[in-house]
């Protein structure tokens, strides 16, 4: 079926069959737009990874239709719905809780899902939280990466946060009021002391945007408790780190390492130890390792 992808269409359109991933606001209302209004309305299904925000949306815009539940328990039960509508020619919207559909969302599979059956996958953009943040963080916005939720869990999160350490460009994560605190602290630990931003509640009444050090972020919001609401945590990438005196005094730390444990061992302790890449760690115990070797006579 033959769409106009025109601003200027009648309020009910006739959609090309496909998967309709529908940005919705990440808190002000206002900011849900016109194409993604039209887009509900025409919809023959809408999935929702929770049909009371979604339905409470479409409510207010006075948009009526068949809304089925697809969050993470419900993604295979949403993704063959999609499916039955789709191999009949009809068109599928799916929205997030809030912001663009697909990260960090449902939205992936279900898009994996209605790609490899072979149907289209196309995007009604708008609202969302990663991008709002980078934008208003003050740090480097030319690359970034989106690195997600870190893992709860201690020892997981750190070996998260260490395959990112060494990345140039800003780092955007999403985290939990609950566990801001502690993740913050391990940001510092392996991160290094890096210029930072959390900014909490976007485009709701009570938004909060708070810059400093990592180090000066975890300290606050170690003291004043979790925050209620979506937050997002971007942090300057890895040239941004401040210098330590574990950074300074590297060879040291690595000579009498080495003493005691392997190569990889060692580099691996000390990377955890510093927040430098294990990857640079590594580099430079064969370096001085080399350097050893040469001085023996």
């Amino acid at each position: 079926m033959a769409q106009s992808h025109l601003l200027d269409a009648p309020m009910k359109l006739l959609l090309e069959s496909g998967l309709y991933l529908v940005a919705t606001p990440i808190g002000n209302l206002g900011d849900f737009s016109p194409r993604g209004v039209r887009t509900l309305s025409a919809c023959d299904l809408i999935l929702a990874e929770d049909t009371r925000v979604t339905k409470r949306l479409m409510g207010l815009h006075g948009v009526t239709g068949r809304v089925v539940r697809c969050d993470e328990a419900a993604t295979a039960s949403g993704l063959a719905a999609a499916l039955a509508v789709l191999d009949a020619g009809g068109a599928v919207a799916f929205c997030s809780d809030a912001g663009t559909p697909g990260v960090s969302d449902p939205g992936e599979r279900l898009a994996q899902g209605v790609i490899a059956a072979g149907h289209r996958v196309l995007a009604v953009p708008g609202a969302s939280a990663a991008l709002a943040a980078l934008t208003v963080s003050g740090l480097p916005s030319a690359q970034f990466f989106f690195a997600g939720f870190a893992p709860a869990k201690a020892g997981a999160r750190a070996s998260f946060l260490q395959e990112v350490a060494g990345i140039a460009a800003t780092l955007i994560f999403y985290e939990s009021g609950p566990r801001l605190a502690d993740s913050l602290a391990a940001m510092v630990k392996v991160l290094g002391d890096r210029p930072a931003c959390v900014a909490r509640e976007l485009t709701k009444l009570y938004e909060e945007t708070r810059r400093g050090r990592l180090s000066e972020l975890a300290d606050f919001y170690a003291q004043s408790g979790a925050p209620r609401g979506e937050i997002v945590v971007v942090v300057g990438g890895h040239s941004a780190q401040a210098p330590t005196r574990e950074t300074a005094d590297l060879d040291a730390i690595l000579s009498a390492a080495l003493t005691q444990h392997s190569v990889k061992d060692a580099a691996a302790a000390i990377a955890l130890e510093t927040g430098l890449p294990r990857k640079d760690v590594y580099r430079r115990a064969l370096e001085l390792i080399a350097e050893m070797r040469q001085a023996v006579p």
